[in-house]
């Protein structure tokens, strides 16, 4: 895969089109009847995009290798298993976004702790990620009217997706803020917002959208015995923010959303002198709390590009 585009131009792009049916679907006839169609369009999207099926085997053969306790493989039987989980993820997050989801449907560990942060009238910002179902959290304001959510989304498509989605449930507690890069102007922004106690949601493990390298703001840490480039700008932010930061994963496991928030720091310092070395440990921290929760569940890791590429090209 030497050529491998950024993740911004491979992500969903050739299933935009597959997810505004599926919605339709969804709505009008449920989610059982969304599986018939769903299936085929998943095994389509996967016989033609070869290079995310390429990525899908890189990232199984070296959780196989990391972690040889959990029995995976990266055969394409594997792979296909990995992009149904995919599929089954995206039935989820319509069941999230059109406001199905029922409280018997999702577990909590650590949410006490962060809903008292919020009504002391703290705003918290919780590192996400492309493991398991990130959407699921908006059931958090769902389920606590005080609870306001603000989502960063760094591409078109997926903002257009979550417009089409907005149309199905009132959102009016959930704002989605679509930013290509982070600037001055985001951070004043969601400054705002963590000071009117609201959650502020980044995804802290794709690299920058910028195509020019000098323009990108990564670190190399280790992840799943490998180096790999993870961004600076979601713990940047953090740290410019000023305020508790967790960490948020939400895994499909026996059937349930369980959404664990755990703590990571009570506010991010990147002093002056040791920028770099700081920068390097709060983000190999990261990447650790990011691979505990991936051995969990790794088939829920949805990053189908070579993640571990922007390292190596780097070398």
């Amino acid at each position: 895969m030497k050529n491998s585009a950024h993740w911004a131009q491979v992500q969903e792009h050739s299933f935009v089109w597959g997810m505004r049916f599926l919605l339709w679907v969804y709505l009008v006839c449920g989610r059982t009847v969304l599986q018939l169609f769903l299936y085929p369009v998943v095994i389509y999207y996967w016989l033609i995009n070869r290079s995310a099926r390429q990525a899908s085997q890189d990232y199984l053969n070296r959780v196989a290798d990391f972690a040889p306790s959990l029995k995976l493989h990266s055969s394409l039987l594997w792979s296909y298993r990995h992009f149904i989980s995919f599929a089954n993820a995206i039935t989820d997050k319509l069941a999230a976004w059109s406001g199905t989801l029922l409280r018997a449907d999702v577990q909590y560990y650590g949410r006490d702790e962060l809903v008292a942060i919020l009504r002391c009238g703290q705003g918290v910002v919780l590192l996400g990620s492309h493991l398991g179902n990130l959407e699921v959290c908006r059931v958090v304001a769902d389920f606590d009217k005080t609870i306001h959510i603000n989502v960063l989304v760094h591409t078109k498509h997926a903002e257009k997706f979550n417009q089409l989605l907005n149309k199905t449930s009132d959102n009016s507690r959930l704002n989605l803020i679509q930013v290509t890069n982070i600037t001055a102007a985001t951070a004043m922004l969601l400054s705002e917002k963590i000071d009117a106690g609201e959650l502020v949601i980044i995804a802290a493990d794709r690299t920058p959208i910028s195509s020019q390298r000098s323009q990108q703001r990564v670190s190399n840490v280790d992840f799943l015995g490998a180096t790999a480039a993870f961004p600076q700008g979601p713990f940047i932010l953090a740290a410019l923010l000023k305020c508790p930061v967790y960490t948020v994963f939400c895994l499909k496991q026996h059937n349930k959303h369980v959404i664990y928030f755990d703590h990571f720091s009570d506010m991010l310092n990147l002093p002056r002198k040791t920028r770099e070395q700081a920068m390097q440990h709060i983000i190999q921290h990261y990447a650790e709390r990011l691979q505990t929760y991936c051995l969990k569940e790794p088939l829920q890791w949805f990053n189908f590009f070579d993640f571990w590429r922007v390292a190596d090209d780097d070398k």
